[in-house]
């Protein structure tokens, strides 16, 4: 066994050491380094919770309120620090952060879980019971056994009320599911015991605080500053775009990386089962969700809701999480033909694929519809090494002589071997659709991709990787775009962001 990484985490003005432990090569535990508090010092903390509740009276509309907690978060750490100052004047800071840390995640948090939730490379935290330790998918080790155990399945079960409270819903033992969104933006679900036969359970998905950037990805080799020029430029003129691929292959990921391209007054509308997608501040974007119904069946908002109402909203662009039935993309088929640009993702291994699920059950979209699809990226992750490349770029040739037929056209493609994408097949129609959309002849469409293709080097050189910096350098752009480039061939493309 041997120490693979070690860094910190910050809670209420004081820091907790996180160590990957792993032997040849593989991670396998999480351990971090919880406060150990005496005895004493937990009566000490108790009579505080006490005090801490008879001086502060909650309402009923505040408990509810999920956007509410960061006031009595403030309104209680306040509090504990007036009382440990009373009770023990000569107590240093470090030690009382460390204390009104405990105490706020024992009253408003999920006790030692939040330190889970405060760090940034975790991906998944899961509590399966209270016999055993919690797990969690790290973003650079995949899954690990952490040294976290919660007491007893009493305290997992009023960590999901907790949770429940915050969205204003209820699991009890006569509606044992729970599926949340919290307003952090991370995704919770909780089953309790009898359903989930070891006992209770909870999930929790971790919205990402910092997402990934083209910079990031063009860095990382998912796809490479020629393949970005092309998806910016289509992106810009309006072109419809879906995005396939397997579980975990990084589509709404790769979706996201592309938002940035959008041009600031066009009108955004996504939408989504759980909020995944994180826009930089300059676009215009509307982001919608789906609601669950409510026990008695009642309120639920679905996908198909959203979709029908987001024509209703005068929007340029549909950004959808995922094509799922027949309704939903006749619908979003629907609004590709009416003008509006669309970008979807699909459950789908290839482009092949991709057409074979679109035409066929349970989605069923007639074969000519799949005319108003521009462009096809296909995302692949290899299941050893765990990193994901875009495997397809290509385009869907529609034949309606006899029988229409559907035919892909592998643009680009992943070589593993070299592992880079590289030219396969010239363009039949995705050149032609986007002169026709521009009015540019292909030396200009070039020279287009080429000046963009320039911009993103220079942002991976220069490590312009913040989603706000991307934005900002895709801002002047389209509002300054001589400027930008003058900018980019004097190597001083940083001077954007001033």
């Amino acid at each position: 066994m041997e120490t693979i990484e070690i860094y910190s985490i910050k809670s209420y003005g004081f820091s907790v050491q996180v160590k990957i432990i792993g032997s040849k090569g593989k991670a396998m535990f999480y351990t971090i380094s919880l406060p150990n508090f005496s005895i004493p010092t937990l009566a000490l903390l108790d009579s505080v919770k006490t005090s801490i509740i008879t001086q502060i009276s909650l309402t009923s509309s505040e408990i509810l309120d999920p956007k509410a907690i960061d006031k009595i978060k403030e309104r209680f750490m306040t509090a504990a620090s007036d009382i440990l100052k009373k009770e023990l004047p000569n107590l240093d800071e470090s030690t009382k952060n460390v204390l009104i840390g405990r105490l706020m995640n024992d009253m408003v948090g999920l006790g030692d879980v939040e330190y889970l939730i405060l760090d940034e490379g975790l991906e998944e935290i899961v509590i399966n019971s209270s016999r055993e330790p919690i797990r969690i998918y790290h973003k650079r080790y995949g899954w690990l056994l952490t040294n976290i155990t919660i007491e007893s399945e009493a305290k997992i079960n009023n960590y999901a009320e907790i949770i429940g409270r915050r969205v204003g819903r209820q699991i009890t033992s006569l509606d044992p599911l729970l599926d949340a969104h919290l307003v952090t933006g991370d995704r919770a679900n909780a089953v309790l015991y009898p359903i989930s036969t070891k006992g209770h359970t909870i999930t929790i998905r971790k919205f990402a605080r910092d997402p990934w950037t083209v910079t990031d990805l063009i860095k990382n080799k998912t796809a490479n500053s020629q393949i970005f020029a092309l998806i910016w430029i289509a992106i810009q003129y309006e072109m419809n775009i879906i995005i396939s691929g397997g579980t975990a292959s990084g589509k709404t990921s790769f979706l996201n990386t592309c938002l940035p391209f959008m041009p600031p007054n066009h009108r955004i509308i996504s939408i989504e089962d759980t909020r995944e997608l994180q826009a930089p501040s300059f676009l215009y974007w509307a982001p919608l969700v789906t609601r669950l119904p409510n026990p008695e069946g009642k309120g639920e908002v679905s996908m198909l809701d959203l979709l029908v109402n987001s024509l209703r909203m005068r929007p340029d662009r549909i950004i959808l999480g995922e094509i799922r039935r027949q309704r939903e993309a006749e619908v979003l088929f629907e609004a590709m033909h009416t003008g509006h640009s669309v970008y979807a993702t699909l459950h789908a291994d290839s482009i092949a694929e991709t057409i074979s699920r679109l035409i066929h059950p349970p989605i069923n979209v007639p074969p000519n519809l799949l005319e108003a699809v521009n462009l096809n990226l296909v995302m692949f992750r290899d299941r050893r090494t765990g990193i994901r490349r875009l495997y397809q770029v290509g385009e869907f040739l529609v034949n309606e002589d006899k029988d229409t037929t559907v035919k892909p056209n592998i643009l680009y493609r992943w070589k593993p071997l070299k592992d880079e994408i590289v030219a396969h097949s010239a363009s039949v129609k995705f050149f032609e659709d986007l002169s026709r959309h521009t009015g540019m002849s292909q030396p200009e469409l070039n020279k287009e991709i080429s000046e963009r293709k320039k911009i993103l080097e220079a942002m991976v050189k220069n490590n312009i990787r913040q989603i706000d910096q991307v934005g900002q350098i895709m801002k002047e752009f389209y509002i300054n775009k001589d400027e930008l480039l003058k900018l980019v061939n004097k190597g001083k493309i940083k001077d954007a962001l001033k």
